[in-house]
């Protein structure tokens, strides 16, 4: 298998359940500016859509979106922890989870990366995002994880995303169970790992 991302991205995902699964695939650098990989390949041939993460399997079929891949790549070693079994109810709020992330954090995160957004709409996203971090911090409660005891790709695709509150310049004071969250994902072997795979911090 070869991951292709671009440090920090949402590309984090895959490649932290890649380390905690202990699988193995090869990574390709792309340069999102370029759409060009670290070997000079047109990044519009793996990905039409040119955004990271793509996840090339050994038999040439690609997979894109990032917790699709994870997904997958959970159920390449069933029986562990991140991804409940097909079938079981706990799959489906995993992948509750899962989509809330994409459609209620992830995508109003990213519009903070828009250095044209004008700063009425910047508040008003800042309000949204604030109250979907509320509606997190609720459903955590006492947890260390969003679904209870065991650390989830849901987990994993949270910190993800929360992780880009520096860049944009988001304040996430006010959400001190997230900042523990964010810190306790932050300590596992797996995550630094692949964070120093991609060159980036904590």
């Amino acid at each position: 298998m070869k991951l292709y991302y671009s440090p920090g991205t949402c590309a984090l995902l895959p490649h932290i359940v890649l380390k905690e699964l202990g699988l193995t695939a090869s990574l390709s650098k792309v340069d999102l500016a370029s759409k060009k990989t670290d070997d000079g390949q047109n990044y519009f041939d793996v990905n039409p859509n040119g955004y990271v993460p793509a996840l090339q399997l050994d038999n040439g079929k690609v997979l894109t979106e990032a917790n699709i891949i994870a997904q997958y790549l959970a159920d390449q070693k069933p029986g562990n922890t991140l991804l409940p079994a097909a079938g079981q109810f706990e799959r489906y709020q995993q992948q509750e989870w899962l989509n809330f992330i994409t459609s209620e954090v992830h995508k109003t995160m990213g519009a903070f990366f828009n250095p044209k957004l004008h700063p009425e709409t910047r508040a008003a996203l800042s309000e949204r995002l604030g109250q979907r971090l509320n509606y997190i911090v609720s459903k955590l409660g006492s947890n260390d994880w969003l679904t209870g005891s065991h650390f989830t790709i849901a987990d994993a695709y949270l910190f993800v995303v929360l992780n880009w509150c520096g860049w944009v310049k988001f304040d996430l004071t006010p959400w001190p169970a997230l900042q523990a969250f964010q810190q306790r994902v932050a300590a596992r072997a797996a995550v630094q790992a692949a964070m120093a795979e991609e060159g980036i911090g904590k």
